[in-house]
């Protein structure tokens, strides 16, 4: 199936490349931003993903989230300013814009020193492709056990290597509009009926019950991945997951048949498949809607605009069993070409920038919890340690889209899209799943 969502792919693809080659450096700004510090020092050499020289200094880029771009760029200020001899320098993406550049400079041989990533099969691409430092070695001699949780270190270990510096651990679930549940007289629904009450009570009063986005796929996903959830059970969904059992099974098709009555009954926003990830919190804040799926960077969101943090709450959508959320982990990945004393800087820098000092300053820009041990949860965020404690007590599953191959991924972003669009009866979704997946089987 040749989706909307793939035409776009494609097109961003070819500006980001076309931008590559222009010089561009992805999608930072035309005029350079305040990002080094006033340095002039030359940015890294991205034939080979080495710093270039200048004179005496490791020259470092480092590619990020537009959404941390204030942080990064007063960190980058206050590094460069106490390293004379290091000097980085940083470009900024949306969340699916740093995919397609990493991916195009990937196959260009363009990398920069050091670029965010996410855990699972989207980071695993550059470790199973030797574009990655393997941090193995460097983890047990800067004993990393007894830095980072155990959990989180294990989200980043691919094959048994330590493909990044993890950076956060998040699990996700429905933030929700308090005073919206309030003036309703809602209750945090318990079970799926009970979520089903709540989403046609909210429809009925003119307030959409979850705000979401199907561009890209990923957004959308975390709403139907909480279905199947529900009706295959956590042993059989892992199992699924890890390709030990076929998606074509009949608890796939119940969770499509109820994805797809949850499209009819208008309980997400209208034209959310062709909708942006990026503007789903607008929906929240102006209370046009009342339920979003996120993780606990959202608290962040919440301060950064401004909003009543006493308007917003979490809880543990009502999956079946001990109501799981779904899990990842975030990362830092570094170029495999680096030197010794390239890979040292890199990792200085990033000390430096999730140190205490400078998280506290900058908070509102960080994605926390830290996965650091014994790290205290932030003042002002007062999901982050609610969201935290539910991870802890409900348990996780690996969120879909970094359990799946890309290619199994797009799989079930098309399905999602063709029955919402009624292309597709919700039967036959769970064998198109399974024949992606099988397809991958055949060919690694």
């Amino acid at each position: 199936m040749f989706s909307v969502k793939k035409c776009l792919s494609i097109i961003i693809s070819i500006i980001m490349l076309v931008g590559l080659f222009a010089g561009c450096g992805g999608s930072a700004p035309a005029s350079p931003p305040a990002n080094d510090g006033g340095s002039t020092a030359p940015a890294a050499d991205s034939s080979t993903g080495s710093a270039a020289s200048s004179g005496d200094k490791i020259a470092l880029s480092f590619w990020s989230l537009n959404t941390r771009q204030p942080a990064i760029e007063a960190v980058i200020r206050e590094f460069n300013e106490v390293n004379s001899d290091i000097v980085v320098t940083a470009s900024f993406y949306d969340t699916d814009g740093i995919k397609d550049a990493c991916k195009i400079a990937a196959s260009s041989g363009t990398l920069p020193s050091m670029w965010f990533n996410w855990g699972g099969s989207l980071g695993g691409f550059y470790s199973d492709n030797g574009l990655t430092y393997d941090l193995t070695n460097y983890a047990k001699e800067h004993n990393w056990d007894n830095i980072f949780t155990a959990g989180v270190l294990d989200l980043v270990t691919r094959d048994g290597k330590v493909t990044g510096y993890p950076t956060s651990f998040n699990a996700l679930a429905p933030y929700y509009r308090v005073d919206i549940f309030q003036q309703l007289g809602l209750s945090i629904p318990t079970t799926l009926e009970e979520f089903e009450a709540v989403c046609a009570e909210l429809k009925a009063n003119g307030i959409t019950p979850i705000t979401t986005a199907g561009q890209y796929g990923w957004h959308l996903m975390r709403f139907v991945e909480l279905l199947i959830e529900h009706y295959a059970g956590a042993e059989l969904h892992d199992a699924m997951n890890e390709f030990r059992e076929s998606y074509d099974n009949p608890a796939v098709t119940q969770a499509f048949i109820k994805y797809k009555e949850f499209v009819d009954l208008g309980y997400f926003p209208e034209g959310f498949l062709t909708a942006s990830p990026e503007d789903t919190r607008l929906a929240m804040f102006t209370g046009t809607a009342a339920m979003d799926i996120q993780g606990p960077w959202y608290d962040s969101f919440i301060l950064q605009d401004g909003q009543d943090m006493s308007r917003f709450g979490v809880f543990a959508f009502p999956s079946g069993g001990s109501n799981r959320l779904s899990a990842f982990a975030e990362m830092v990945q570094f170029n495999a070409n680096l030197t010794e004393a390239e890979l040292a800087a890199s990792v200085e820098f990033i000390d430096f920038y999730y140190s205490d000092e400078m998280v506290n300053k900058y908070i509102e820009y960080y994605n926390l919890p830290l996965p650091k041990v014994g790290q205290p949860m932030p003042e002002g965020m007062p999901n982050v340690p609610v969201m935290l404690n539910l991870a802890n007590n409900n348990g996780t599953f690996t969120i879909t889209d970094q359990a799946f191959p890309t290619e199994v991924a797009d799989a079930l972003f098309d399905v999602q899209d063709a029955i919402a669009l009624g292309q597709m009866d919700p039967s036959e979704g769970g064998a198109r799943i399974q024949a992606a997946i099988e397809s991958y089987l055949a060919s690694n």
